[in-house]
């Protein structure tokens, strides 16, 4: 077993300690646009280290962690973690990220908490001008995670912002995409 060194309050530390017993006893399943798990569809490393660094929020509006630690937690490269921090973590998704360079790449990340109309008002501003299928697809399951939309809802999104359903040229696709889900949000209730 590998035991790293990161802060962890008290109300954190059954979580860190049930995620490593996880980690190396289950090969977890990534989770359906209904937030069910999929029949044989196993986590990629990045949805892994994701749900580990949420579920270390623990109704805690503020986290520390240091990037070198949970590289080797989770036995992968460092930028392994910047990537899910910098995807996964970003103010459109509810949070704020400060990270200091040396020492082991400390991270602070915090929960920004807002009303759901303010929230998905947020989200529409700092969706900018195109939207990757990749990037909307983390939006929707954030959405049903933060219940800002329900099962319908989210599908309805997922299935309006879809390459398949976008006939256009590849070039045109993500700026539609991406006024389509804006629209869609405007008119969530």
């Amino acid at each position: 077993m590998i035991i790293i060194a990161i802060k962890v309050k008290e109300s954190q530390k059954q979580i860190f300690s049930n995620w490593g017993r996880f980690f190396l006893q289950n090969v977890p399943k990534r989770p359906g646009p209904n937030g069910t798990k999929k029949k044989g569809a196993i986590m990629r490393i990045s949805d892994i280290i994701e749900e580990f660094i949420k579920d270390l929020f623990n109704n805690e509006e503020e986290i520390e962690i240091q990037r070198n630690d949970l590289a080797q937690k989770f036995n992968c490269v460092p930028s392994q973690i910047n990537y899910v921090i910098s995807t996964r973590f970003k103010p459109s998704q509810g949070y704020y990220v400060e990270s200091r360079r040396g020492g082991g790449g400390h991270i602070t990340i915090k929960k920004i908490s807002n009303t759901k109309s303010d929230y998905l008002m947020h989200i529409i501003e700092n969706i900018g001008d195109t939207l990757q299928n990749s990037e909307a697809d983390i939006l929707i399951s954030d959405f049903l995670t933060y219940n800002l939309v329900n099962n319908r809802e989210a599908k309805l999104l997922k299935v309006a912002t879809s390459d398949n359903v976008l006939d256009v040229p590849k070039e045109y696709r993500d700026k539609l995409r991406a006024s389509i889900l804006k629209n869609m949000l405007l008119n969530i209730e």
